[in-house]
């Protein structure tokens, strides 16, 4: 039984990895989980310089999921080269960078430093805002995506995967202009915008007002926005939104999804990222798959 898939030339021993922002960089998951039973890691967004993020509160629950508006805070890549890339080095799975910016500029100096660093692929977020654009979020332009994809891919050393936000009209739009941009792979859906109100206190439950809602509330959005891109571009696609079990995880990869990240079920089980990996192994021995990538798009 084969469960290793190839994104954009990267083996990976499974389809299985942390979705960025949900883990750190790993360190602080490593006492509960085997990093090395992983795909890969994906990190938490890293800039060009440290971000300190939004006020508080920056996280609050809702039925069957969670929203946050964390606004990115992170040490900067300078640190985060010295400290989490040795640090995650240690084990035997692939390190995926994910990269924020608030203009393109930002983006391509964190790629451009990367390039030299041992990491395996890159994650470009662009669901930050664009503050050339008056705030408005790179990724729900089709143009802009294409853009900065481009810009991205001409000083990548790594391959490039572009994060796409649900946070649009039509999926397909984005994610053909990343796949025309040059993107090696995508990767969706990033967190739906959302609001919760303090009935009590009668203010928002987030200082930022909104925040992005993620969980098992998003999963069906999110299989759905997957089934389109899949059929949409011919790049390999990672999909996330709400998997907390292996069963939710085979309904991406069955939508067209060749790999899986899981995110808010971290945070209240640390193994779930191993148990996804160990159900979808139990799946294909239960229905004779040889290899985990005869799953991919056989619903159509």
């Amino acid at each position: 039984m084969d469960t290793k898939v190839n994104l954009a030339g990267v083996e990976l021993k499974n389809p299985v990895m942390t979705a960025s922002g949900t883990f750190g960089s790993g360190e602080e998951y490593s006492e509960f989980v085997d990093l090395g039973r992983l795909g890969a890691v994906v990190t938490k967004g890293v800039a060009n310089i440290p971000w300190p993020g939004n006020p508080v509160p920056r996280i609050a629950e809702t039925a069957s999921g969670m929203m946050n508006a964390i606004g990115l805070q992170n040490p900067g890549i300078d640190l985060f080269c010295r400290r989490d890339i040795p640090f995650l080095k240690q084990f035997d799975t692939k390190i995926i960078v994910n990269v924020c910016g608030r203009t393109t500029e930002d983006y391509c100096e964190v790629v451009e430093r990367l390039a030299e660093e041992d990491v395996d692929m890159l994650e470009i977020n662009i669901s930050c805002p664009n503050v050339k654009e008056g705030g408005i979020a790179f990724g729900q332009n089709p143009k802009a995506v294409e853009e900065i994809t481009a810009e991205v891919k001409k000083r990548a050393k790594q391959p490039v995967i572009m994060k796409l936000s649900p946070n649009v009209t039509d999926i397909t739009e984005t994610a053909r202009a990343a796949e025309a941009g040059g993107a090696d792979v995508l990767s969706l859906i990033n967190t739906l915008t959302g609001m919760k109100i303090d009935i009590h206190r009668r203010t928002f439950a987030l200082a930022n007002k909104t925040g992005g809602l993620s969980g098992p509330a998003v999963k069906p959005v999110a299989v759905r926005m997957v089934y389109q891109a899949a059929n949409a571009v011919k790049l390999p696609i990672i999909g996330m939104g709400g998997i907390a079990t292996a069963e939710d995880a085979i309904e991406f990869l069955l939508a067209g999804a060749s790999a899986v990240s899981v995110g808010t079920a971290n945070f209240y089980d640390p193994s779930a990222t191993v148990r996804v990996a160990e159900g979808i192994e139990a799946y294909m021995k239960r229905y004779g798959f040889e290899h985990v990538s005869e799953l991919t798009g056989l619903v159509k």
